[in-house]
């Protein structure tokens, strides 16, 4: 076992430099444009009576709601862009070395109302056993209560080094996503548990289309209680589950190589450039690119504009691809944080324990 943690240390033990938890500080919308920006905030992400909370909280408690609209520049002193690894994140171009119009868009923000920007409306946690514990196949076991509201809830791992190149090359596995949102929303709202895996030859080419699956409560959701997401991982298949093997959301034999599995174009276009796609992992096995070390996330989202939360499903009060879309959710705040409860506890992510093995 690479990682038993039940919680039962205080907030500033499990952060600390001798815990197995690190916080990932950035504003940047982590390739996915999401509205939240993460903190080191112990309002953000805590232990208490042997729970891990990560707790959305509105950026106007803070800096006064005029100011997340106009006329205040916004610095995540504690940013941590520059000790995690860029290429790891979805939909990051850095591959060549510092790119410092990356850095300056992941720490700071500035509310502009002439040009619509503003400052990130919420804050959330996002925390990695990235520094502490990784495991190339083996097991992972996460107990948590999933929270309510228009939130994006993730257990997911990263590669602990990017072998085959920058997101999705090096593959990404997602445990468990689900959306906070009501029983009564068309896309899948918080009764449904989603698993999969993301991977592609280009950094625009993700196959996840091909394995991803969910399972489903019937009477009740993922809101009510603590359930365990889990995953098992070896040389010849993958699976993801939520309580027992039979409730499996994700199950693939690695019977056939990855490159061939995603049945890709000879020739893409990449705006008006043609490219002939190589496959990365031409030297792999049927596993790669999961056939590496992988570590830990476990964050709460807020929004986003990558499709998750489809447009024009239960109101959604933005668009993807509207460059004011972040504008639009914040100046939709009376319709969202409503749905967050009032007693702080529905709208966290609570996790009961994690436990990481590495096979033998």
């Amino acid at each position: 076992m690479v990682l038993d943690e039940d919680f039962n240390s205080d907030t500033d033990t499990t952060f600390g430099s001798n815990g197995n938890w690190f916080r990932e500080v950035q504003l940047g919308g982590y390739g996915n444009g999401e509205f939240e920006m993460t903190t080191s905030s112990s309002n953000n992400s805590y232990t208490s009576n042997g729970y891990l909370y990560i707790t959305p909280t509105l950026t106007s408690d803070m800096i006064g709601s005029d100011a997340v609209f106009n006329g205040y520049t916004y610095n995540l002193t504690d940013c941590t862009y520059n000790s995690t690894n860029p290429e790891a994140d979805p939909g990051s171009l850095n591959t060549t070395g510092f790119d410092a119009t990356a850095y300056y868009q992941s720490c700071g923000a500035v509310s502009n109302s002439t040009t619509g920007t503003i400052i990130n409306p919420v804050q959330s946690a996002r925390i990695t056993t990235r520094n502490s514990a990784s495991i190339r196949y083996g097991r992972v076991e996460v107990r948590a209560k999933v929270p309510r509201g228009c939130l994006w809830p993730a257990i997911w791992m990263l590669p602990v080094n990017n072998t085959y190149g920058p997101w999705p090359l090096s593959g990404e596995i997602d445990i468990m996503e689900s959306r906070g949102n009501a029983r009564s929303y068309p896309d899948q709202g918080i009764d449904y548990v989603r698993g999969s895996l993301n991977w592609g030859p280009l950094s625009f080419l993700n196959a996840v289309s091909k394995t991803f699956g969910w399972w489903t409560q019937r009477r009740t959701d993922y809101g009510e209680g603590f359930h365990t997401y889990a995953l098992e991982w070896t040389d010849s298949f993958l699976r993801i589950y939520v309580d027992s093997r039979l409730h499996y959301m994700l199950q693939l034999s690695f019977n056939e190589p990855f490159f061939s599995r995603g049945d890709f174009p000879s020739v893409v276009q990449n705006g008006s450039e043609p490219i002939v796609l190589q496959n990365p992992w031409v030297n792999g096995t049927n596993a790669t690119p999961f056939d590496q070390p992988f570590y830990l996330i476990i964050n709460l989202a807020v929004g986003g504009t990558n499709g998750w939360f489809p447009d024009n499903a239960g109101n959604k009060p933005w668009l993807d691809n509207s460059p004011t879309a972040m504008l639009d959710f914040a100046q939709a705040q009376n319709s969202w944080y409503p749905t967050w409860g009032s007693d702080g506890e529905s709208s966290s992510f609570v996790v009961d324990s994690v436990k990481m093995w590495q096979m033998c």
